[in-house]
């Protein structure tokens, strides 16, 4: 199939999809005209990658681990894979610190807002 059926086939457009074979995701076969062949296991594949992408890990991780997950159902399952555990244990740790920065953003706006909001009750100028 062709990278127009393919991204019909996903929900996913055709410049995603190029950028899944940049970043090692995809391995499409060149046709002689220059053209990119995928098969239904690219279809899979992205399935995967976008679970993968859903769970916040970055397309380097991913590419180390798109090998080890399959579906059972609608689920996507990991397989016993060396490293994988370690791999998920890191990016949850990521994930967790970016909570916890993005929660400390949050309190700072809400800081500002409370500031701005008395402001703007005391008869200053609305910051906008």
């Amino acid at each position: 199939m062709r990278i127009g059926d393919l991204a019909g086939a996903t929900g996913v457009n055709r410049r995603l999809l190029r950028y899944y074979e940049e970043q090692g995701l995809l391995r499409p076969v060149r046709l002689a005209n220059g053209y990119r062949e995928y098969s239904e296991s690219d279809v899979t594949a992205v399935r995967h990658i976008r679970g993968l992408l859903a769970a916040g890990l970055p397309t380097a991780v991913i590419a180390r681990l798109l090998h080890c997950v399959h579906d059972e159902g609608e689920r996507l399952v990991p397989s016993g894979c060396p490293g994988m555990v370690t791999d998920l244990r890191r990016e949850r740790s990521r994930v967790t610190g970016e909570i916890t920065r993005l929660q400390e953003s949050r309190r700072a706006l809400d800081t500002l807002l409370a500031s701005a909001s008395e402001r703007s009750a005391d008869g200053a100028d609305d910051l906008g």
